[in-house]
């Protein structure tokens, strides 16, 4: 019998116009759907009543493709042809699997494209097909479920994923037939789950660790407003590595060595992931899992052993909450809540150790496997229009700065580092020489000062610019990034119009420990950082001056006397000296030095330009 819903005039949507939407988790592990009915938000669950969808799917042939447990039982039977945690490798380059590769049972694919590709029986298949495989799953069920089409969802995806591996989603969802109003990150989604949004003010930190990937970030609520004042973590940490762990232990245990043998692999490592599941309420379990032939192993892990073997990646999250907190410009003592997210939080050991470093219990009560889903359910359910009396904003962060760069190979940070997004910025940039038509545009991202030490994501060139004197022209550049970090960048020439753009979506992402690299490598050399750019600047500065004494030498040295002259040589031979070294104080003061010299020759010059305007005119006619 159906219940039916009572409430105040006026305060309920007609029916007719409540709009479908829903929030999907599309995980690395296990994947959720959910949708705000009867102005509550839940998971919504398959005909058998399984509210988690794991996140596997198996090609048999190109018409028989499996989703979730169904392909889960083909895990251990046939690993080549199911695919497992393919979240890992979405967005990732060829080059990337070198890191991955270890702990990926596949066969990939030679190809000249950046894109992996995964030999199955079905065919090739690339990352972005297997995830919109699980995101087509969801949406039959939620639109089963709710009777109707879904008009639009929002994704979840880790703070840290970028550009390549949030516009590899964005696809995924397409290929599966999905709207998306936008990808959100995974830890604001777990705010708006907890209610966070109805506090007046606040500072909270999201510890999400799930089956792939680790995100921290500390949000700021003001009156209902999230601002992600900083976002930490690492794309290759989670649950799978405790899983990995178990497994070696189960190796070394059994005095075996890791092989190609991927049935043994994968049942061994489906015995770890029960072994850590069993720890969560027991304080031992037994290990039984057959290795090779009829060869069993049995033994007991403890929870004691178990927090031993982990206890090396659960530091590692620790060491991301000290310096996202830090980058945050927040003490720990301000933190007023810590919620915790994903699976692999239900772990004893990863709740104890965090409510040590932030002294105070974390916030446990929502199932830490939904709590995203939920989130993002009443996100969708907002952009959807079903709730318009809502006042709710979310603010998410760019993970890394981003830039161009400029002469020396230098990069110029036009958008900073957690910045919020949506976000658009511009900056005037110039030509270096006189008659320069074009400018080659590199957009970077990174924290480092040299372009060496940044990361490529695109290179355009702005033609057609006036050839004009250097420095007379303006270029603007801008960047603009979209709700879901999606980046576009222009250039213009503000005096004759033209233009050029890029929208930057890369086929490939950075690799599994790229982005900690990149900003422990910012923290370290820091100091070093700020010596070589300040000498680079010094020496581009050198270059500009002695250019434009070339040109105007070669233009107008009828106006300089042999005495000047020979001055000005001397004083620009001291300045190619310094030019050359690495004493920036001393490139800086050999510049003043020639122009000092050159200052009566360069006031001829624009005497004879002045002369040369005014010649037939009036005085007046310049007042």
């Amino acid at each position: 019998m159906a219940l039916l819903q009572i409430s105040e005039p006026g305060q309920s949507t007609p029916p007719h116009e409540h709009k479908l939407a829903a929030g999907i988790d599309l995980g690395t592990t296990n994947s959720l759907v959910a949708t705000v009915r009867s102005g509550v938000a839940d998971t919504l669950a398959d005909e058998n009543g399984e509210h988690i969808l794991p996140s596997v799917v198996h090609f048999a042939d190109k018409d028989e493709i499996l989703v979730g447990t169904p392909a889960l039982s083909h895990a251990t039977t046939d690993p080549l042809n199911t695919i497992a945690s393919v979240k890992r490798i979405m967005g990732r380059s060829v080059k990337d699997l070198a890191t991955l590769e270890g702990y990926l049972p596949y066969k990939f694919i030679d190809n000249e494209s950046h894109v992996p590709r995964i030999d199955t029986a079905a065919g090739a298949i690339t990352s972005v097909e297997v995830s919109s495989e699980i995101l087509k799953s969801l949406r039959e069920r939620a639109e089963a479920s709710l009777g109707g089409e879904l008009i639009g969802v929002v994704i979840t995806v880790p703070a840290y994923f970028d550009d390549a591996q949030r516009q590899a989603t964005k696809d995924a969802a397409t290929l599966a037939g999905l709207n998306v109003f936008r990808l959100l990150n995974e830890p604001t989604a777990a705010a708006v789950a907890y209610g966070l949004d109805q506090q007046a003010e606040g500072i909270t930190a999201i510890y999400d660790l799930g089956g792939g990937t680790f995100d921290i970030s500390i949000l700021k609520l003001t009156k209902g407003v999230f601002e992600v004042l900083s976002t930490g973590g690492d794309t290759a940490l989670g649950g799978d590595d405790f899983d990995r762990e178990i497994a070696s232990w189960i190796l070394n245990q059994a005095k075996l060595k890791a092989t190609n043998d991927h049935q043994m692999m994968r049942r061994i490592m489906k015995e770890a992931r029960r072994a850590k599941e069993a720890l969560t309420a027991a304080e031992a379990v037994d290990i039984n899992v057959v290795l090779n032939g009829d060869r069993h192993f049995e033994s007991t892990l403890s929870r004691h052993q178990f927090e031993q073997l982990i206890e090396t990646h659960i530091n590692k999250t620790i060491v991301w909450c000290r310096k996202t907190i830090r980058d945050a410009g927040v003490e720990v003592r301000e933190v007023q809540n810590i919620v915790m997210v994903g699976g692999s939080t239900r772990t004893p050991y990863v709740r104890e150790k965090v409510a040590d470093f932030f002294g105070k219990q974390p916030l446990t009560n929502i199932d830490p496997d939904k709590v995203v889903a939920i989130g993002a359910a009443q996100q969708a359910n907002k952009l959807a229009g079903n709730n318009p009396e809502e006042d709710m904003l979310l603010l998410d962060v760019l993970p890394l700065s981003l830039g161009i760069e400029t002469m020396g190979e230098l990069v110029e940070k036009i958008v900073d580092r957690n910045t919020v997004i949506p976000v658009t910025r511009a900056q005037k940039f110039t030509t270096f020489k006189d008659g320069q038509t074009a400018m080659r545009i590199h957009v970077l991202q990174g924290e480092r000062e040299k372009v060496a030490d940044c990361r490529s994501l695109a290179t355009f060139d702005l033609t057609g610019i006036p050839a004009m004197v250097a420095g007379a022209a303006h270029i603007l550049v801008t960047f603009q990034v979209d709700a879901d970090g999606l980046l576009s960048v222009s250039a213009e020439e503000q005096n004759s119009g033209v233009r050029a753009s890029v929208e930057v979506k890369p086929s490939y992402g950075l690799s599994d420990s790229e982005i900690e690299t990149m900003l422990k490598a910012s923290f370290q050399h820091a100091e070093e950082d700020v010596h070589t750019r300040a000498l680079i600047e010094q020496q581009v500065e050198a270059d500009r001056v002695l250019e434009a004494l070339r040109s105007a030498l070669a233009k107008d040295g009828s106006l300089i006397t042999k005495e000047e002259f020979a001055k000005i040589e001397q004083a620009k031979s001291i300045l190619l000296s310094a030019r050359q070294g690495n004493d920036g104080e001393k490139i800086k003061q050999a510049i003043k030095s020639l122009e000092n010299e050159s200052e009566a020759f360069i006031a001829r010059r624009m005497n004879r330009s002045v002369q040369q305007v005014m010649k037939g005119h009036k005085v007046e006619e310049f007042e």
